[in-house]
């Protein structure tokens, strides 16, 4: 068990001057979590997975962004209201069998998002950041998982399961047209020293696949590409083009 001063203080190391109210910001998300594996790490390597309950995340997150449950942005409060709670397994024969071709991560762990079966409780809920830009249809599902990696310079959602999102209009709309409301596969952050993110994502829906390169600001403001004249942003996304292939271990279907 994750206790709340833990939650707290690693929120409070990584704010970083990003909008945490905006869902696009996942960087600061990963930073959190693997701040939390890496110090559990430091405590024993071979100790049991993390439980960070939403309670603790919830409360936490409040008091970082000076939110009330009543102004908090809905992913929050539907994250607080279903019981969402994180299991995070830092301990790497768990995670990675091989690591096939690209570097070897720095710290890898398992990450699953899942509330309990109960009367009438449903197997998804869905709803609308408004606070991103293009706004975008979020789909969680009951039980997410997803591998996280950290390189140093940038970190890797991988195997991502459970979750898909739609962007409701511009650019990146256009593309989910063809696919309809994508599952969301990879994605590669890498963060500018200004905070700004270049995002590499993949999403799937049947046999159709789409790889896309975003530069993400502080703001929760998305732009399709890297922006001309920012050298750094392209070093970046050279960065994430890199080849990477892993074989991880079976995520353990027990809790």
């Amino acid at each position: 068990m994750v206790d709340r001063s833990e939650v707290l203080e690693a929120m409070r190391q990584h704010y970083g001057g990003y909008e945490l109210t905006s869902t696009t910001n996942g960087a600061w998300l990963a930073e959190v979590v693997l701040s939390l594996a890496r110090q559990a790490g430091e405590r024993g390597s071979d100790g049991p997975p993390l439980f960070i309950g939403h309670e603790e995340w919830f409360r936490s997150f409040l008091e970082v962004t000076g939110q009330t449950e009543d102004t908090v942005p809905e992913y929050a409060l539907l994250n607080y209201q279903y019981e969402q709670n994180m299991e995070v397994d830092y301990r790497l024969d768990r995670v990675i069998r091989e690591v096939v071709e690209g570097p070897m991560p720095e710290l890898a762990v398992n990450v699953r998002f899942s509330w309990e079966d109960g009367p009438g409780r449903p197997d998804h809920y869905s709803y609308i950041d408004t606070l991103s830009t293009p706004t975008v249809r979020v789909t969680n599902r009951q039980v997410i998982t997803y591998r996280l990696l950290d390189f140093g310079d940038w970190i890797v959602y991988d195997e991502i399961e459970g979750i898909t999102a739609r962007p409701e209009f511009g650019v990146l709309a256009l593309l989910f047209r063809l696919i309809g409301e994508g599952h969301m596969t990879h994605s590669r952050i890498a963060v500018a020293k200004d905070g700004i993110h270049v995002s590499r994502t993949k999403a799937e829906k049947a046999f159709m696949k789409v790889m896309t390169t975003v530069t993400i600001y502080p703001n929760g403001i998305i732009e399709k590409g890297v922006p001309d004249g920012r050298p750094d942003l392209l070093e970046l996304e050279r960065v994430l083009e890199q080849p990477m292939e892993i074989d991880y271990v079976e995520f353990p279907s027990d809790r």
